[in-house]
């Protein structure tokens, strides 16, 4: 062996050490080469592998594939009725304002109101484990929307969008406007060299923010950037809880959802890249401003903020500087726009208070953006040059102008009633609501109301004249239409509206005195009391209808007896013929003992006073007084039948059992009242209940004293005061007088029976609503048994004898107001709107009020021949369309309710039919012929009233003067038309209820076409 051989040359000595670490590990030569090649692989491996990754983090194409797989799994279809497979989102500003978060509350609420599910969406398991992961499922999100209200065709009667403003399409963005966007928040977004780039992680501000992160652990005060991108701002700010990023795990919930969502379309991402630019302008928060509510949107934050216009701004920037406006006026344009896109970072911060802070951030930006290329520095120094003037909002609030159309505000607050929510949300929820109404009719009868203020259009209508109008006082009056068809399914309201520029809609949201209408309540509480005594009376044969025993006052239960003891037909048709043929006297000279005092009435043409109709002529030529006197028989016909009275006792006042008699009654049928009570303020509010318990009552500072007193005992004399001045305004006492009343009316200085008959309240009403407001949380069996020594007292001082005509007056007035309860009752079956009756023989002549749509629902019962069916506005809904939580439906069919006999509904047709032959209306008659000649038969009701402030106890100004005709067109159309004036001056008119008959006649031939039958009015709602 050479040595020499051995040794190693001098320029491998440094190798040495290696080899001899090889060896180590391979001894033998083989292995020795084995290892220098898996060196050499792995060594390949992790460069290789550096490089795909390095290659996947700008490309993304990795995850375009995979992620575009999964995402084509997480789909929905719409199926009809209930669906088990869907989750609606728990949370997030852009679910709750469109409403889909509370779509399960809104399933409840619907279908308790007669809807049901006509169709939902049904998620595959997939979108299912992903939703329920807490994931935000992947669809084309809405950008604007808002409700839509239909009509029975389909056609838009109403429709609302919000964000107001915005842009339609990526195209009309200004390239410097998305430019800038980019440039401030996500400036790679739209690389076109990177097609399937996934926007929603930017990985290299990504690890410069965990960096920073890691950092704040050690310095709580280190600049820590953001490392979000459009994708996940927007994900952040529809869908997490807030619109916030509250920690690490929600930041992930955001990177994941964006991902999937920009996938959901393929693995080509650039078109989505695109909206993100777009939806991001659309719809970034920007604070909220008062008189406006929420602001979203570079187009709304633009107007509400700065004033500016959103079309010019665009156009401005949409030219090359200094070209289509001045160079000064696009650079404010610009400025305003990077100050909306910086403001987003901390809105109610930046656009209230940190004003200044936004200016000079602003400056800044402008300045890099002029350093990138992205703006040239004579738009830049126009930008800087200009101050950044925000909006006076105390002085020009940013409010949108009103929408018109009665109909459809009618629809809109019934719905928002439904549904529990405001007008305001509602008009952002995403959602469609089809109507009843008809969109063409609607429009044709506004515009002819609408034409009623031109002097030579009413002229040639007829209406100016004779208890009609003049010229002068053509535009101070407003009209009121009501027009509604019945079909198998319910009552649809096919025309609603009125010619204020007013939100009240005087058909539903009103308490107006309509006159001679309540005698149509009157007559038909007369006529269903005359078939029930047929129905008890007509079996029995002539002895035992003598033997019928009727109380001293009954003339009505003593009429029908007489009347079947003689009549040849004794059929119920027959019975309510002779019931409309009885005469009534017109006289004015007889006082009536009512509602507490003597009153005296008159008719409304003299020459009446003479006469002695029948009540078929004194409802044709609606004279007052034979109505007062029904309506006294009624009243005393009920004291002696209604559960409760204490008239049978009056009648007998030696029986020596009255006071065990009284002990056992007052217990029984206290109670009786005291449940109807309970039923009328069941879950109210303390304030409420108060409103609602003075409803009616008239307002006079004795009463109003002896109601507060009692109520709020240990309020000051300055409670007192204020309480008397918002109910009594002007006609507030003096200071000295308020003192008296408050001392006067202390809690021990009456009883419960006698604070009930000052107030002229019925004393266990007034003590239930003090026993709410002192224990609302109490139920009715605690009332009941927290009440049994006021249910002794309220009755045991009516049979003391010491004052026998005093009691007399006190003991009429309680039982007229226990009868009272019982009318009332019957007219709520009727569709009576409010919950109390004045108890006075003045509610004969309208005196406690009534609604148009009141007064059409009682028509509808009539020409439904006693059945009340539904009256119907929206019959169909759908929620979240084109969303993973779509929701659909339909009005539920119903059969209605009988109220009122066939025969007495027949009579009451009649009855009014005669109205328009030779009565009040008799105008109308003859007007609406059909195209084959035939007339259609017509019947209504008049009613005039003055609706006027009262006045140290005498009327003072009308706040109001109405006219009213209340009708059916033939046998499937009814409806209300009212001629109203409101204000101080309504007391200087003088038409009457002539005016909307000849303005019902004059509306003929608009409404012939779509009362022939088989009409287009016989629109039948979609049930999808």
């Amino acid at each position: 062996m050479n040595p020499a051989a051995e040794t190693p040359p001098a320029q491998h000595a440094e190798l040495m050490p290696a080899r001899r670490g090889l060896r180590r590990f391979f001894p033998s030569h083989p292995f020795r080469l084995f290892g220098a090649m898996l060196f050499v692989l792995v060594l390949v491996a992790l460069v290789a592998g550096g490089v795909l990754f390095a290659h996947e983090l700008h490309s993304s194409r990795l995850q375009a594939r995979e992620i575009s797989r999964f995402a084509a799994t997480l789909d929905y279809r719409r199926v009809a009725g209930r669906s088990d497979a869907v989750r609606y989102p728990a949370h997030g500003p852009f679910d709750q304002r469109l409403g889909y978060t509370e779509l399960p509350d809104f399933i409840e609420r619907l279908q308790a109101r007669g809807f049901d599910l006509a169709a939902q969406t049904r998620f595959s398991a997939a979108l299912i484990d992903y939703a329920d992961r807490g994931l935000f499922p992947p669809y084309r999100e809405k950008t604007r929307a808002g409700l839509d209200v239909l009509d029975c065709r389909a056609g838009v009667l109403y429709d609302f969008r919000y964000p107001y403003r915005g842009y339609a399409d990526f195209a009309d963005v200004p390239p410097v406007v998305a430019q800038a966007l980019l440039f401030i928040e996500n400036r790679d977004l739209l690389d076109d060299s990177r097609p399937t780039l996934n926007p929603a992680v930017d990985w290299v501000r990504f690890a410069r923010a965990a960096a920073a992160q890691l950092g704040r652990m050690v310095k709580d005060d280190l600049d820590a950037p953001g490392g979000s991108t459009l994708a996940t701002q927007i994900e952040k700010y529809r869908h997490s809880p807030d619109g916030i990023t509250y920690d690490a795990r929600e930041k992930l919930r955001q990177m994941v959802s964006a991902s999937v969502r920009a996938y959901r379309e393929g693995e080509q991402t650039l078109p989505a890249r695109r909206r993100l630019v777009l939806d991001y302008l659309n719809t970034v928060p920007l604070s909220a401003a008062p008189g406006h509510g929420e602001v979203n949107g570079l187009g709304d934050g633009l107007w509400v903020w700065f004033g500016a216009d959103f079309e010019r701004a665009n156009a401005l920037l949409s030219a090359p500087p200094g070209q289509g406006g001045s160079l000064q006026a696009q650079g404010l344009a610009l400025r305003q726009v990077v100050a909306l896109m910086i403001a987003h970072r901390r809105p109610s911060w930046y656009l209230a208070r940190g004003r200044d802070e936004l200016a000079r951030t602003t400056d800044a930006y402008l300045r890099l953006l002029a350093e990138a290329g992205t703006i040239d520095t004579a738009l830049r120094d126009a930008a800087l040059s200009q101050p950044l003037p925000f909006r006076d909002l105390a002085a020009n609030p940013a409010l949108l102008p009103a929408r018109s159309g009665k109909g459809t505000t009618a629809v809109r607050t019934r719905l928002a009633v439904m549904l529990g929510t405001s007008l305001y949300s509602l008009d952002r929820l995403d959602a469609q609501a089809g109507t009843t109404l008809h969109g063409g009719l609607q429009q044709a009868v506004g515009d002819y109301l609408g034409s009623l203020s031109d002097a030579a259009f009413a002229r040639s209508q007829g209406l100016i004249g004779e208890r009609m109008l003049n010229p002068a006082t053509l535009g101070a009056v407003h009209y009121s239409f009501t027009l509604v068809e019945r079909t198998p399914g319910g009552n649809r309201v096919r025309v609603q509206t009125d010619t204020t520029d007013q939100p009240l809609d005087i058909n539903e949201g009103s308490k107006l005195e309509l006159g001679s209408t309540a005698k149509l309540r009157v007559l038909a509480t007369y006529l269903e009391i005359v078939a029930e005594l047929h129905g008890r009376l007509a079996e029995l044969d002539m002895p035992a209808l003598r033997q019928v025993e009727v109380a001293r006052q009954d003339n009505l239960t003593r009429w029908a007896i007489d009347h079947l003891a003689t009549a040849a037909d004794r059929s119920l048709p027959a019975m309510l013929e002779a019931a409309l043929e009885r005469r009534f006297s017109a006289s004015p000279g007889e006082g009536f003992f009512t509602g507490g005092g003597l009153h005296r009435f008159g008719n409304f043409n003299r020459s009446d006073d003479a006469r002695m109709p029948t009540l078929r002529e004194a409802l044709q030529a609606s004279i007052n007084l034979p109505f007062v006197r029904l309506m006294r028989e009624i009243v005393r016909h009920t004291m002696y039948q209604v559960p409760g009275s204490t008239a049978q006792l009056l009648e007998d006042a030696e029986d020596p059992r009255r006071t065990e008699y009284l002990a056992r009654f007052a217990d029984r049928e206290g109670q009786v009242f005291l449940r109807r009570f309970w039923r009328k303020y069941q879950g109210l509010a303390a304030e409420d209940m108060r409103a609602l318990l003075l409803d009616g009552l008239r307002p006079g500072a004795e009463r109003l004293a002896a109601v507060f007193r009692y109520l709020e005992p240990e309020a000051p004399p300055e409670a007192l005061a204020a309480f008397l001045g918002q109910r009594l305004g002007d006609a507030l006492p003096a200071e000295s007088r308020i003192a008296q009343l408050y001392g006067r009316y202390a809690p021990e200085a009456f009883d419960l029976p006698d604070r009930g008959y000052v107030a002229r309240l019925h004393p266990l009403e007034l003590w239930l609503v003090g026993y709410r407001m002192r224990s609302p949380q109490a139920s009715l069996s605690e009332a009941i048994a927290a009440s049994a020594d006021e249910r002794q007292a309220v009755y045991r001082w009516l049979f003391r004898t010491r004052s026998r005509s005093a009691q007399d007056s006190r003991i009429f007035t309680m039982l007229e107001v226990e009868a009272f309860l019982d009318i009332h009752r019957r007219w709520a079956r009727l569709g009576y709107p409010f919950g109390h009756l004045v108890p006075s023989l003045a509610t004969a002549l309208g005196s406690s009020g009534d609604r148009p749509a009141a007064l059409a629902e009682l028509m509808g019962i009539i020409v439904n021949d006693g059945v009340r069916l539904p009256m119907q506005r929206i019959d169909r809904l759908r929620f979240a369309a084109d969303t993973p939580y779509e929701t659909a439906f339909a009005l539920r069919p119903e059969a209605g309710e009988a109220v009122m006999a066939p025969e007495v509904a027949a009579a009451l047709r009649n009855a009014l039919s005669d109205v328009v032959e030779s009565g009040t209306a008799r105008r109308l008659a003859g007007s609406f012929r059909l195209a084959d000649g035939s007339e259609l038969a017509l019947g209504g009701k008049t009613g005039t009233g003055d609706n006027r402030i009262v006045i140290g106890g005498r009327a003072g100004m009308a706040l109001n003067r109405t006219a009213t005709f209340v009708f059916y067109l033939g046998p499937r159309h009814f409806g209300t038309l009212t001629a109203y004036v409101t204000g101080p001056g309504a007391a200087a008119y003088r038409f009457t209820s002539a005016l909307p008959v000849q303005i019902l006649k004059s509306m003929a031939p608009v409404l012939v076409p779509h009362l022939e039958p088989g009409a287009e009015l016989a629109c039948l709602p979609s049930t999808g």
